[in-house]
């Protein structure tokens, strides 16, 4: 609260100083949002008792004032958990301005104190973001600096410590973070590449965590360094990316405390021209979680972040089973083609056909525990970077056709073939892997300029977990202010006759502007939500939805 304070006592001054002239040339914009749950008892879906941290109304709200005057920059959150929504972390109720952040920066220099987000390279050493949908935010509160010391030349400096739900940072509890980074782009730097068709880039990265060792059995690092190195190459329509990150020995509770060091790598290679792309993803990951409490498992105070190279589902059927990043070790690879069937030929007809192609599988990695023991206070093994395990956490093969027919009828037609290791993905130990088969079929007819149906059809066959689903959903849009829809999920092929659901929701919203304001009446099944490969538990509820938010 100090902090805020001193902030409005900063920009109230500045407005007596400069007066007029203040007021015509400085901006504020913003962002809020609420999103507000209404509980009811449902006992066909297990439902009994509806409170949520002993009540049945949760609430999930923020707001966002930006202020900016020539080349200084302030801001400042405001967030309410009164209290979480179901499926979010109980330590996330309370409510203040946990971000507060004032900037300052020319030609030379960006300076930026109070909390901030900022990311090295693809972010496997250091990676500061907020993802509202997860109620995640691990923003640093200290200070960041960017120098553009010459043409071409970047670097970046972070130091502070992440937030931690509602609780203030204490030398004995979670660590400190200090992180300088660089990258220098050629073709920046030197002008007869400006336009050239061939780019290059590279950068460097070093990441440092310290936290005080109280622990009563093992010695443990009160420093842990990561380091990672990055190039980026292009020539004509070919495109080449890849970072590798080396981490010494940081036992926690992730990786059952063990003295292993850590390793990382993430590849991509890529090509794209006219009607076409193809892209190539390697990872590799072998006790890579990089948090500033070694004591925390959950999903908080992340330094870093493991992107996922699987593909992002947006269907309710298909998204259901996503997939985690597995930070103490995973290999994987994803081959996407995207390609658009010209118009006038037998297949892509007036309008071209798109046809896009997807498959990715992460398996785990091999261990050699010969001569180590997995055992906490330990070595825990090594690992040859090579080897692929025969095990396999996760396997996607997709393809989607999108066309259309006229003026008013356009579709897209998807087909995918999964395998999912619940037990490992998820933790339900003892559970065969998920084999399923996917179909969906989406279409949307435009009735007029502004008046647009969209039919949705899905299936899920599987013989594991709760067995098969069927989704349907019917949307109705007056553009650009209303829409309503009507959906249904049915787990009608659930073992347990019981459980047999249907999981039915009704939604309509109103955009005016900046503003928008939408209600889900329903059911919502058990099941996990992942951005980016960070996921979090939903359970099964039923009520009333409610989700306001404006821009300004």
């Amino acid at each position: 609260m100090r902090r805020l304070l001193f902030t409005l006592i900063g920009l109230l001054a500045m407005l007596a100083v400069a007066g007029q002239d203040f007021l015509n040339n400085a901006t504020v914009n913003g962002s809020f949002q609420t999103d507000v749950q209404f509980y009811r008892p449902d006992n066909a879906i297990g439902i009994y008792d509806t409170t949520i941290l002993g009540r049945k109304v949760g609430i999930n709200g923020f707001g966002n004032i930006n202020f900016s005057l020539g080349k200084f920059k302030a801001g400042m959150r405001y967030e309410a958990m009164l209290t979480p929504l179901a499926g979010f972390d109980p330590r996330q109720e309370g409510n203040g301005f946990p971000n507060v952040w004032a900037s300052w920066g020319n030609d030379l220099i960006d300076l930026t104190v109070g909390n901030f987000y900022e990311q090295f390279g693809s972010g496997l050493i250091f990676r500061s973001y907020e993802e509202w949908t997860l109620g995640y935010d691990n923003s640093v509160n200290g200070m960041r600096v960017l120098l553009y010391p010459a043409k071409g030349l970047t670097l970046k400096g972070v130091y502070g410590s992440q937030r931690f739900f509602w609780q203030k940072y204490e030398r004995n509890s979670r660590g400190l973070v200090r992180g300088a980074d660089a990258e220098f782009s050629f073709n920046d730097a030197f002008e007869g590449m400006e336009s050239s068709g061939f780019r290059l880039s590279v950068g460097a990265s070093a990441v440092s965590k310290y936290q005080r060792d109280a622990d009563p059995l093992y010695n443990l690092p009160e420093n842990v360094g990561a380091f990672s190195g990055r190039i980026n190459l292009g020539a004509g329509n070919f495109s080449f990316m890849t970072e590798y990150a080396w981490k010494i020995n940081d036992p926690s509770a992730v990786n059952n405390y063990i003295f292993a060091e850590g390793q990382a790598l993430l590849s991509s290679l890529s090509y794209s021209q006219k009607g076409l792309g193809v892209v190539l993803q390697l990872k590799r990951v072998d006790n890579f979680s990089f948090k500033s409490d070694r004591g925390e498992t959950a999903n908080a105070l992340d330094i870093n972040f493991l992107p996922p190279i699987n593909r992002t589902h947006a269907y309710s059927l298909t998204a259901k089973y996503p997939y985690a990043t597995q930070p103490n070790g995973e290999m994987g690879l994803q081959f996407q083609v995207n390609y658009k069937i010209p118009k006038g030929t037998k297949l892509g007809g007036k309008y071209g056909t798109g046809v896009a192609l997807n498959f990715s599988q992460v398996n785990d990695i091999v261990r050699d525990t010969a001569d180590k023991t997995e055992y906490s206070g330990t070595l825990g093994y090594t690992s040859d970077f090579f080897k692929v395990s025969d095990h396999i956490f996760f396997r996607d093969l997709n393809i989607e056709i999108d066309k259309r027919f006229n003026s008013r009828l356009k579709g897209v037609v998807q087909y995918m073939n999964l395998l999912y290791d619940i037990a490992v993905i998820e933790g339900h130990t003892g559970e065969e892997a998920v084999e399923a088969h996917l179909a969906v079929a989406d279409f949307t007819y435009k009735l007029s300029s502004r008046n647009a149906l969209r039919v949705e059809a899905q299936g899920l066959w599987t013989k594991q977990d709760e067995g098969d689903w069927a989704a349907l959903m019917a949307e109705y849009t007056i553009a650009p202010k209303w829409f309503v829809a009507l959906a249904d999920q049915y787990n009608y092929g659930n073992p347990d006759k019981d459980k047999r659901n249907h999981f039915y929701t009704f939604s309509a919203g109103y955009t005016r502007e900046s503003t928008r304001i939408a209600l889900t009446y329903g059911r919502q099944s058990e099941g996990v939500v992942c951005v980016g490969g960070v996921c979090r538990q939903v359970p099964a509820s039923s009520g009333l939805t409610v989700t306001l938010s404006t821009n300004f």
